[in-house]
């Protein structure tokens, strides 16, 4: 088996280096080492220890030759000096010298041209089955041949001093593009693992190979049409993408290449939060032996687990391969889409539930990223909260957001058969606490139009505010509930109210306007003088 250059010496100072393990025998390793436990479904629950989601504050990427001029710095990217990282990275290799770890060869990207190969070194089993199930797994003829590129070192038990190290607190994700390792401390939570590679595909593949990244899922239809579902938590991306009627590329991360849709993962990282087989079937049917759940809890003295507990996080999760799921694309590869589905839940009840965008108005709300959220439980609170999240995962960007989007138009300017829709999941009739929720059978009806070329020519008209063109008509809808503002009681508070959105927008828009072109710029809402 080829080794990365530092995991030949990390598995030779190592008290025992288990390599390769199936995900049976990591299960016995984790078991003995009372790492968690079997549920009753056979999959095995650990807990992931102080930290139970990422740490975007504690996430850091190396600034050098290669990072200090393409890198979009800030908020979301931190600068870390070359010289930091590599003592700190010195003090992690002479940390797990001696202990168990666990070794495990795997590849990120479902087309060949783009295939990426990894090799994770982890202290934990439960970490090392995460690694198996969510990335592409090689075969075994495979792994004699294949040189790993990139190197994942995971290690929960370091613990940085902020003071000598260099960081925020003593748990650390850091990126170093040109050794290409990432470097995970302080913390058991697998999603840094997981994410860690997404954000390195961010960079490498808009960055070097000319393909745009996506945080979105993807499907292909019986006549070998792809469909794209970007969409925040809460807009019904997972549902909604999960038709019967079409195989599941993937659920969260695809690339775009000159003519393919691929699937970066082997794997699916669900939420488990009220969880029930009636809600959800795919996921609940895939908790089974060798999948893994993390911070859960069980009803009392059983091993069945209760998804409504959330005494540890409400970021459940559980981890699977995704051939656990019926109906996959087998690769996960499609074609280049013919229709792309931007979801959001707008509480505000202003969106229309189906519309269209031109080119321009697809890379303004692909930067804007838009949902929002109901009103919370905090006193005084009662307007619905805006979300935005630049390219639908802000958090993981490399490079600043106008570089996806210029990509994105530029896709669409190559591909005329791709049609962009914005589908809003949330309220009509009103905002939250005065409307009610779209339902789910009409937005699957217009889901359905869409993918059918149903609404090819009917006739739109164009939103005062919004500049999106509305069909007003759509099998399967009531031709009334298609114009957001014919659903209010009173069109004087809709324009009020899609006057507010829209300057919510315009106001989040600022921070990248600088470097978007201008076909983007005119893309922006029309907010009225009065508003």
């Amino acid at each position: 088996m080829k080794h990365h250059p530092v995991v030949k010496s990390i598995i030779e100072n190592s008290s025992k280096a288990h390599i390769q393990l199936s995900v049976e025998e990591l299960i016995d390793v984790a078991l003995q080492n009372n790492e968690g436990q079997l549920t009753d479904t056979g999959a095995f629950a650990a807990d992931t220890g102080e930290f139970t989601g990422r740490s975007p504050k504690d996430k850091y990427v190396v600034m050098d030759d290669t990072t200090r001029d393409s890198v979009w710095w800030g908020e979301v990217n931190h600068p870390m000096e070359e010289k930091v990282f590599n003592n700190l990275y010195a003090k992690v290799l002479q940390h797990i010298k001696g202990k168990e770890l666990f070794v495990r060869h795997a590849y990120a990207c479902a087309d060949p041209a783009y295939r990426t190969n990894i090799e994770v070194v982890t202290e934990s089993a439960y970490q090392n089955i995460f690694a198996n199930n969510l990335f592409l797994r090689p075969e075994k003829n495979e792994l004699d041949v294949e040189d790993p590129e990139w190197l994942i070192i995971a290690s929960p038990s370091f613990r940085a001093n902020p003071e000598i190290d260099g960081t925020r607190q003593h748990n650390f994700t850091i990126i170093n593009f040109t050794q290409k390792i990432i470097l995970i401390g302080g913390s058991g939570y697998t999603g840094e693992i997981k994410k860690g590679i997404f954000t390195v595909l961010n960079y490498v593949l808009p960055h070097q190979k000319n393909v745009l990244s996506m945080h979105c899922s993807a499907n292909i239809g019986a006549k070998n049409d792809t469909s794209v579902f970007f969409g925040l938590s809460g807009t019904g991306k997972t549902t909604l993408s999960a038709d019967p009627k079409r195989k599941l590329i993937g659920d969260d991360e695809h690339g775009w290449a000159n003519n393919t849709i691929f699937n970066f993962e082997g794997g699916c990282y669900a939420k488990c939060v009220d969880l029930t087989e009636e809600k959800e079937p795919q996921i609940w049917n895939a908790i089974k032996s060798g999948a893994l759940v993390e911070n859960v809890r069980f009803f009392p003295n059983t091993n069945q687990v209760n998804f409504e507990d959330i005494s540890v996080t409400e970021n459940t999760r559980v981890a699977y391969p995704i051939d656990y799921i019926d109906n996959i694309a087998i690769p996960s590869v499609g074609n280049s889409p013919e229709n792309i589905f931007f979801l959001t839940a707008d509480a505000f009840g202003v969106l229309p539930p189906v519309s269209k965008l031109s080119p321009g108005q697809a890379m303004y709300h692909f930067i804007s990223g838009y949902t929002a959220k109901v009103a919370g439980t905090e006193a005084g609170i009662t307007e619905p909260q805006a979300t935005f999240s630049a390219c639908f995962g802000k958090a993981f960007l490399p490079l600043h957001p106008a570089r996806y989007a210029e990509m994105l138009g530029k896709k669409l300017n190559e591909n005329p058969q791709v049609n962009v829709w914005l589908i809003n999941t949330g309220w009509s009739g009103g905002a939250y606490g005065v409307g009610s929720r779209m339902k789910l059978s009409f937005t699957r009806a217009m889901i359905t139009a869409a993918l059918e070329g149903k609404l090819n020519n009917v006739e739109y008209i164009k939103h005062p505010i919004f500049g999106l063109s509305i069909p007003l008509t759509c099998p399967e809808v009531p031709s009334e509930l298609l114009n957001p503002r014919n659903t209010w009681a009173n069109g004087d508070e809709y324009d009020s109210k899609a006057n507010h959105l829209a300057n919510l927008f315009n106001k989040n828009f600022e921070q990248y306007a600088d470097g978007c072109s201008q076909e983007i710029l005119n893309a922006a809402p029309k907010a009225t003088a009065t508003a």
